[in-house]
């Protein structure tokens, strides 16, 4: 029988590290110090220094480092966020969690990131500057408060036209991150991580992402450290100190020693396993550019790093389903773009109206992307590919 090609390998990854994360957890439950502790100090501070920032917060998932960036911020029931409706939903959910309106953006077919050219003319058309100088969406009424751009399938945005819409708007930027762990953007002639740009970045360490706990978590990144402070009382029911509660907005939402611990245990690796990202990119460039289909594009600023790799087919539930015959595993990324799912009906947004966002939902497909897939098995996905589209 023919072993399966996987869509992701956690296995291969974790048995490369098992002993140390096997003695970093024995430690834990020796000192029996689960919750905050040194491992947790010790990850926000490593993985503030890997982004390139002076502040990392840990929280309890991806999700809640967006919301919380955005309470931080003050961002709330009057305000208006922008973001593509190209995404995964805890994106808007961290939006609609605020009260603020989403506010969506097509994105550029090609990349599949929020598209800048559309986004500055929606800002000179839709929009209009009150008095105090803030930018308000003029159907709405509210502030436009921010942009959170998606670094989507480990691809950073076009940081610097962003950077000078939201000095000329007057916006803070909020960077999606979630899928971007080491991806890097060439600002000035010199390169710089994702979630380093905004205000804030969130990032995801659910288990299959290119640094994933062993369970779930979520960090925040920012250069404000007055900001981070704030954060940190959020994250910990408004506590300052144990019993002494600064705000009443609060939440539980706390990296636990465990998830830190394994962390900064991958950390160590994940610019070697990027790299190993980058290189089965390469291999399926090659094997499958002679095929129907678009595949991911790496512009001249940015550094992809593959979380996933995402081709766009015409006859895409066809391949995917004899691919899936063969024993090669695939996923959708993702099939019903936000403006037209049921959570968002209330919004009154017709189909047709991000026609790339829709035609890209209708075609993406994600291969088998890991930091231990072989050339071998990029071969195959090219086989199977070929006798399904030529």
């Amino acid at each position: 029988m023919v072993k399966a090609v996987n869509f992701v390998d956690l296995a291969d990854q974790h048995a490369s590290i098992r002993a140390q994360i096997e003695s970093s957890i024995s430690d834990i439950i020796d000192c029996s110090s689960f919750i905050g502790g040194d491992y947790v100090k010790s990850f926000e501070r490593e993985f503030a220094e890997f982004i390139g920032v002076r502040e990392a917060i840990g929280v309890a998932n991806g999700t809640d480092a967006l919301w919380l960036s955005m309470t931080a911020a003050g961002i709330g029931d009057e305000d208006a966020v922008i973001t593509t409706p190209n995404t995964f939903i805890a994106s808007v959910e961290a939006i609609t969690r605020t009260g603020a309106l989403p506010v969506f953006m097509d994105i550029n077919l090609e990349t599949a990131l929020l598209d800048m050219e559309k986004l500055s003319l929606f800002l000179e058309t839709d929009c209009h500057q009150n008095d105090e100088g803030q930018t308000i969406h003029t159907n709405s009424g509210r502030h436009l408060a921010a942009v959170m751009p998606v670094h989507l399938y480990g691809l950073p945005v076009d940081v610097a036209p962003l950077l000078e819409l939201s000095q000329q708007y007057n916006f803070i930027i909020i960077e999606d991150a979630c899928q971007a762990h080491g991806a890097r953007y060439l600002m000035n002639g010199a390169w710089q991580k994702a979630g380093s740009f905004g205000l804030t970045a969130g990032f995801s360490f659910y288990p299959a992402k290119n640094l994933g706990a062993i369970g779930d978590g979520g960090a925040i990144v920012t250069d404000d450290s007055e900001l981070a402070e704030k954060i940190r009382w959020l994250r910990d029911h408004g506590s300052s100190e144990k019993y002494i509660h600064q705000t009443p907005y609060g939440w539980n939402s706390r990296l636990d020693a465990i998830q830190a611990a394994v962390l900064s245990i991958k950390l160590q690796r994940l610019d070697e396993w990027n790299a190993l990202r980058r290189q089965a990119a390469v291999h399926y460039r090659e094997l499958l550019s002679d095929l129907p289909l678009a595949l991911p594009v790496e512009p001249y600023y940015a550094e992809h790093v593959y979380h996933l790799y995402v081709v766009r087919a015409e006859e895409r539930e066809t391949l995917q389903r004899e691919l899936g015959t063969r024993g090669i595993h695939t996923g959708l990324h993702y099939p019903i773009p936000l403006h037209l799912q049921a959570a968002y009906q209330h919004l009154g947004i017709p189909r047709g109206a991000f026609p790339n966002a829709e035609q890209s939902a209708a075609t993406l497909l994600s291969l088998p992307m890991h930091q231990a897939i072989t050339l071998e098995q990029v071969e195959r996905v090219r086989d199977a590919c070929g006798d399904v589209l030529t």
